[in-house]
């Protein structure tokens, strides 16, 4: 009998396994992109907020606010 055995489903990759394989990879790399685009956007909040506190204080040594001014923003800055 030629060719007895060497069907679709008998191949290793083949059937069900081999159909629904490639989107689950697809849609876990999908996942984690996800999943890290939302670690990094948490560290530039954080980071945007230490960068006006530096602002702030750089602003309040040069002179250019008083302490009252300085002590309103640092709390405007501290609750956001």
């Amino acid at each position: 009998m030629m060719g007895y055995g060497y069907g679709y489903g008998n191949n290793m990759m083949g059937g069900w396994f081999g159909v629904m394989i490639i989107p689950i990879i697809l849609i876990g790399v999908a996942i984690f992109f996800f999943y890290r685009k939302g670690q990094n956007n948490n560290v530039n909040d954080e980071g945007a907020r230490d960068n006006s506190l530096d602002i702030l204080n750089e602003r309040f040594a040069r002179g250019e606010i008083n302490e009252d001014e300085y002590n309103q923003r640092k709390n405007i800055l501290s609750k956001h």
